[in-house]
This record gives C-alpha cells, structure tokens and sequence, in this order.
C-alpha cells in the first residue's frame, strides 16, 4: 500500500497490516499441524491403527477457535470501518464534487470560489485541440489543507464514476441522485493524482485530476487568490 496521507487511511492501513499478521498466524499453525502430523504419524507398518468415533477436546477446539478469530476480526474491521465513515460535526472545510463524463469538478460553498472554471477550462481544452475532456494537459485541480476535517459532498450529473484518491486507501462511488459524503483528515502535504475507478465511458481512462494538500495557510492563500481572479472576471464583465 502506498504511504498513508490522511488519518482515515492510516486506520485502513494498520487494519491491513493486522489482517496479514493474523493470516500468517493462523498459517504457521496450519502449516505446523499438518508437517507435525506427517512426521510423526506416517505410516509405520500395515497394522490398521485404533479407531475411535470422535475426539471431544479437538471438536471443541476447531469450533471455538475460528468462531474466536471470526469474533476478533470482525471487531476491529468494524471499529476502524465506523471511525472510517465518521462525519465530523462541523468540518472546517467543504468540497461539492460532481463527476461527469469525462471530468470532475470542484466547488467550495463556503467560499465564493466559481465552480465552473473547471468545466470550462476542459471544454476549452477539448475546442483548442480536438481531444477529450479530462486530457493530462487540462486537469481539474483540488486544493486541501492539512490538519482540518475536510468533507466531500459527491454527486453525478450522467452515470456511476468512483472518486478515487490513491494515497486516501479509499474511494466511494459517485452516484445520480444518491449523493455521498466523506471526511478525511490530511497529514502531510505533497501533490497527487485522482482518478475515477469506475468503468463510465469510452474516456474513463483520461477522467484524472491534481490533488493538492498543503498546509493551511497556503490553501487560505489559494482560496484569497481564486476569489480575486473572480472579482477580475466579474470586473471585466
């Protein structure tokens, strides 16, 4: 798994890492009981050994034990699963996503950043050289900051996308009229690539975008400078 970037994928990563040591366990204890039973219950002589209806204490033993290990993994899948999917009461930061075919885009509600820039930039990309929308020279940008609850609002205008961050150890479906939400909370900075990992559409392979995480002065700068591009834009109008 790639190094975790936010808290949740920390939890989704120490999860995997528990399951994989309790495999292993439970296959050393395997691999042990059938070498242990080879070497030292071979066949010795043609004499049929003593035959007996059942062994009570053996029974009893592969009942309980996996109903035991079941009971154990099911707890921590569950705990870290919740915490997982917890919604902070009040997140510091808000992003709307909508996917579309064969793009995404980014709005921030509590801020009066213009949600259809992206869109434009795409269709401009699209008209300027013949390509498709989502082209790697014309990605959509996301901007988020470390160390703030970060909630994602995740709707769809035409059919099932998957908003998918890889470094996030997580991805949720992007579903018309069923809209989903998650939080996240960053822990380092650094700049990615999303993806849809949905099978959408002739172009869903070119349906990226730039992940941006930075610290939280510097998404308060980028947020200060999209707005002043806006009152630019809406000056010149």
């Amino acid at each position: 798994m790639l190094p975790p970037v936010t808290k949740q994928a920390h939890t989704t990563l120490t999860l995997w890492q528990g399951s994989w040591v309790a495999a292993w366990a439970v296959g050393i204890v395997v691999w042990g009981g059938i070498i242990w039973s080879v070497i030292f219950f071979r066949k010795r002589s043609n004499q049929v050994p003593t035959q007996v209806r059942y062994n009570l204490p053996i029974e009893i033993l592969y009942t309980v034990v996996p109903f035991i290990m079941i009971g154990v993994l099911f707890f921590f899948t569950a705990r870290d699963e919740n915490s997982i999917d917890a919604l902070a009461a009040k997140p510091q930061v808000v992003v709307n996503v909508t996917g579309f075919q064969w793009t995404w885009e980014f709005q921030y509600p509590q801020y009066r950043v213009p949600k259809s820039e992206y869109r434009q930039v795409t269709e401009l990309g699209q008209m300027w050289n013949g390509d498709t929308p989502g082209n790697q020279a014309q990605l959509p940008t996301l901007v988020i900051p470390t160390g703030e609850d970060v909630r994602f609002n995740l709707t769809s205008t035409d059919v099932v996308h998957s908003f998918w961050i890889p470094p996030f150890a997580f991805k949720r479906d992007v579903i018309p009229d069923h809209p989903n939400h998650f939080d996240v909370t960053p822990t380092q900075t650094g700049t990615f690539t999303g993806r849809c990992s949905e099978l959408c559409g002739v172009y869903h392979s070119r349906m990226l975008f730039t992940v941006r995480i930075v610290t939280p002065a510097q998404f308060r700068a980028w947020i200060a400078t999209e707005q002043a591009k806006q009152n630019v834009a809406g000056g010149a109008q």
